[in-house]
């Protein structure tokens, strides 16, 4: 799933560089979304209205479901089912194995929110300022909770807490179970970032390039950073391991921050923005930028160790499993890399 599990950490297991392309396959439409790898296999969606199945050994095609509206939305698999959202509002359960559609429930706007498993349902908000918890069977609502503006970003969860920051400016904790709100803190502006849950703890990035840590037990900031430099805009997801916190920026510039405190541990530099949300793999921070670069940074010094130049924007984040790394880019292009 996008984030690689459900407290939206961006921790995948270690996969150091430098790697060398396996294969490159060329979709019809932008990839935005990032892939899911589960066993043998990529899963990919397209701003087509397609979502594949390839094979991770050679990129070749399993399976396709075909739509007429983009996903910018990734795949989350659980079991044998794939969940994913598209831009016309249409939420689907797949057969993981065959590509079949299960079941759909249709929302009144736009899915760019990943799903997140929780027990038998996933939770996923839509632009229609909900956020649901539905059963992964059924597509059965179990609870609703409305927002004051649409619910964009991923939702992550941790110890009972569903997290999620919106188009209204709120961080907002709610029940896992009952859909209530517990608390909530209005930073103003909008979010798309995920945000990254640790130790009871939510990191999360503003468009307006504000950085903060919110205590999930009384809803009360811990800390709250603004970037200074032109362009600041976090719209890619934090990353949160080994006792640092990654924020990316459109103002071309990876960040890694104290947890404690928000003070900038190290600084990376693009040459253009950055949308696409870290990766932590090991010792190593992968991250794709808008100048078509991934780049993988060292984790405790902030120093490049390596990059892969992959031709247009990179705005989907890598999924690493199986000693592999895929990602996609605004050409079309899926490119697996490994060892």
């Amino acid at each position: 799933m996008f984030r690689g599990a459900p407290n939206g950490g961006g921790v995948a297991a270690p996969l150091a560089p430098p790697l060398r392309k396996l294969w490159a396959q060329k979709l019809n439409g932008p990839v935005e979304a990032t892939a899911a790898i589960v066993g043998d296999s990529a899963y990919v969606a397209t701003m087509r209205g397609n979502v594949l199945r390839l094979r991770l050994s050679d990129g070749k095609q399993v399976w396709k479901f075909a739509c007429r509206d983009a996903f910018s939305a990734s795949p989350a698999l659980v079991g044998a089912r794939l969940f994913i959202g598209d831009e016309s509002g249409l939420f689907r359960a797949l057969d993981r194995n065959t590509g079949k559609l299960l079941w759909k429930l249709q929302t009144d706007d736009k899915i760019a929110s990943s799903a997140t498993p929780i027990g038998d349902d996933v939770l996923f908000g839509s632009y229609d300022n909900r956020l649901m918890r539905v059963s992964q069977a059924t597509g059965k609502v179990r609870w609703t909770f409305h927002a004051d503006a649409q619910v964009h970003a991923t939702p992550a969860l941790s110890q009972g807490r569903v997290v999620t920051a919106g188009c209204d400016g709120h961080v907002r904790v709610i029940d896992a179970e009952t859909g209530k709100q517990t608390g909530s803190v209005n930073v103003g502006g909008n979010f798309a970032s995920a945000p990254a849950i640790v130790g009871g703890t939510a990191y999360v990035g503003s468009l307006d390039g504000t950085y903060l840590a919110v205590d999930l037990a009384d809803a009360k900031i811990r800390w709250q950073v603004k970037e200074k430099e032109s362009g600041a805009a976090c719209f890619s997801s934090p990353a949160a391991a080994q006792g640092k916190v990654l924020f990316a920026s459109r103002s071309a510039r990876v960040i890694a921050v104290n947890p404690a405190n928000g003070q900038a541990l190290w600084t990376f530099r693009t040459r253009s923005q950055v949308n696409s949300s870290p990766v932590v793999a090991g010792n190593t921070v992968y991250v794709g930028s808008d100048e078509g670069i991934l780049y993988a940074i060292d984790l405790a010094t902030g120093r490049k160790l390596w990059q892969f130049r992959a031709g247009r924007e990179i705005l989907s984040s890598a999924a690493i499993a199986q000693n592999r790394l895929v990602f996609g880019n605004s050409d079309g292009w899926v490119w697996c890399l490994g060892k």
